[in-house]
């Protein structure tokens, strides 16, 4: 019977050692994917922010296709409704909030596209500033997708080796999702004029 006790206290302790260093490092990776999120989620905010910057100066500067300008508008209201708790970090809440982001992504490169008919709307000063706001901003999502990808990466791995996915299932650490390319990414886009 005492054979039986230490057995099991000193399997328990083992189990405590190393889930402690495991447990300690998946701890630290959460967080890393959570600060990564947190930084996707500022670009999409920054590219949301430029918007009305965006379309009020097409709006002044040229007599422009108005539904062009209320599918931007409403995208963006659209997409800055949509948002992640960086615990719930699933696939399905991934695409939910990727589908609502590629929604503006469309918008604007519709916007863009319809205002090459407008020469002297590309050559006012607050249009090129804003366009290379949004450009630069476009830059850094694409940076901070990466990140995030890249950290949640790094997560999965600690969480899925062994002996850490034995801490992760006692502790609760579920893998997390990451972005994947929208349908049809892989093709170029269209533009006529």
């Amino acid at each position: 019977m005492k054979k039986t006790v230490l057995a099991i206290v000193g399997i328990l302790a083992l189990l405590v050692v190393f889930s402690s260093c495991g447990y300690n490092g998946m701890v630290k990776l959460d967080e890393d994917v959570k600060a990564k999120w947190n930084q996707v989620e500022t670009q999409y905010q920054r590219r949301s922010d430029l918007i009305p910057n965006l379309v009020n100066t097409v709006k002044g500067a040229a007599k422009f296709e108005q539904s062009t300008l209320t599918q931007v508008t409403e995208a963006r209201a659209k997409a800055t409704q949509v948002t992640i708790d960086p615990d719930k970090l699933t696939p399905e809440n991934i695409e939910k909030y990727q589908a609502a982001q590629g929604q503006v992504s469309q918008a604007l490169g519709r916007l863009l596209m319809v205002t090459e008919n407008y020469p002297e709307l590309k050559a006012t000063e607050q249009f090129r500033d804003v366009s290379a706001e949004l450009a630069g901003t476009e830059n850094r999502i694409a940076v901070a997708r990466k990140d995030f990808n890249e950290a949640v990466q790094t997560y999965n791995t600690k969480v899925r080796s062994f002996p850490n996915n034995i801490t992760a299932g006692i502790f609760g650490f579920s893998q997390k999702a990451g972005f994947k390319a929208e349908a049809g990414a892989d093709k170029a886009p269209k533009v006529e004029f």
